[in-house]
């Protein structure tokens, strides 16, 4: 079978590789989709994710496909069955675990990270973290599960209500999720920021957007009760502290490079009685996702940019491709 292999930093490579074997309890799944994301062009440029990916690795953590055997044990899915995966698999022995706080365990372990993904014809999965998909979710949409599992944990850990005024920074792709979460979760306004302006009014127009602020031209307001940062730059960061009022809450979603930081004002966070939350992962998060597909409140459709192939892959991760936007890679027919 055909499979993508990250072989070392930098380094991808198309291999024929051996049909994989389910254990026990695990599923093979024929993989139709994967989405990339800011995860892959780290653990491409030899960052961690999630997790440390080791080469020689098949990465692709956010997919989509149809069972293609079972392993002995399994008896809750099927050959034949259209699913999605959740990649992240906790031990349910360590501290944070036996906590209820999965996403923090000590060994995590992550399909498309840690084992083998998305990102071939076939690979293997437990089936405690994969998911059937209603007959109304298609797979190309379902691949992007996972992303939306993730800003799922990130309102979660936010106390939302009817009265607040909202703003995203950043309208990349996880920042076109948020927005639509926000209108779907009930807050009164969403006002979304980026660079560029057609590209604004489009997505102002096709998701509902409130407001938009080109962030070059304009200054953003100190008027926001909830603010999703996810860009994850430092003079992002610093804007979505900014632009609070008293008593708001500020996810910074974007994931920054390891070593790096960002000033703020601890006086105005004293002042304003702020609260300042991160989001790792996706804990107890999928059948969310899933639903949120199914009512369509949240449309990945109109946020999907590019379907491109497995040989597309590298030159999207290595800055070489003139592609913009979130890239789905069609992996099999």
């Amino acid at each position: 079978m055909k499979a993508l292999v990250l072989t070392g930093k930098k380094q991808l490579e198309i291999q024929n590789t051996e049909m994989p074997e389910p254990k026990a309890n695990e599923v093979v799944i024929n993989a139709k989709y994967a989405g990339i994301c800011g995860t892959d062009y780290a653990l491409y440029n030899g960052l961690p994710g999630s997790a440390d990916a080791v080469p020689p690795i098949v990465l692709g953590h956010e997919n989509s496909g149809v069972v293609s055997a079972i392993g002995s044990d399994v008896t809750d899915l099927k050959v034949g069955d259209r699913v999605t995966v959740d990649p992240n698999i906790y031990c349910g022995k360590c501290e944070y675990c036996r906590t209820a706080r999965p996403e923090l365990c000590d060994n995590l372990s992550a399909v498309g990270v840690t084992r083998n993904g998305g990102l071939e014809e076939y690979f293997t999965a437990p089936t405690q973290v994969v998911y059937k998909l209603p007959d109304n979710v298609d797979l190309k949409s379902a691949a992007t599960c996972e992303p939306i599992s993730c800003a799922v944990h990130g309102m979660d850990l936010l106390n939302i209500k009817p009265y607040q005024k909202a703003l995203v920074i950043g309208d990349g792709y996880m920042g076109l999720i948020f927005a639509q979460l926000l209108r779907s979760y009930g807050v009164k306004s969403v006002d979304l920021t980026g660079r560029h302006d057609d590209k604004l009014a489009a997505e102002k127009e096709k998701l509902d957007i409130d407001r938009v602020i080109n962030t070059t031209k304009e200054e953003i307001p100190d008027e926001y009760d909830i603010v999703i940062e996810a860009v994850g730059q430092p003079a992002t960061q610093e804007q979505a502290i900014e632009a609070t009022v008293k008593g708001a809450q500020v996810l910074m979603f974007g994931v920054g490079a390891p070593d790096q930081k960002f000033s703020m004002n601890t006086y105005e966070v004293f002042k304003k009685q702020l609260t300042i939350q991160g989001a790792f992962i996706n804990p107890n998060s999928f059948e969310d996702a899933i639903a949120l597909l199914q009512s369509g409140k949240v449309n990945v459709e109109k946020i999907i940019d590019n379907v491109i192939s497995l040989e597309d892959v590298e030159s999207v991760l290595d800055g070489t491709s003139n592609l913009t936007g979130k890239c789905v890679v069609k992996v099999s027919d």
